[in-house]
């Protein structure tokens, strides 16, 4: 009897870590994904302010020069 509770507590502790690693894996796709989209949304809002298309041209000129040299 002692047997087959040992046998099934360690099936269900089991169970509890892969439940475990299964949620974790899903919440980190999730929290990707919004951040993602918190990305996405930051830059087609900024994508009409001449500032920051500006620092962008002048970045991507720097570093045109240096991949030249």
């Amino acid at each position: 009897m002692i047997a087959f509770f040992e046998k099934y507590s360690y099936i269900y502790i089991l169970y509890l870590f892969i439940k475990n690693k299964i949620i974790e894996k899903a919440l980190r796709i999730y929290l990707d994904q919004l951040n993602c989209a918190e990305y996405i949304k930051s830059y087609k809002k900024n994508a009409d302010d001449i500032s920051i298309v500006d620092i962008a041209e002048e970045g991507m000129e720097d570093y045109l020069k240096q991949i030249e040299q």
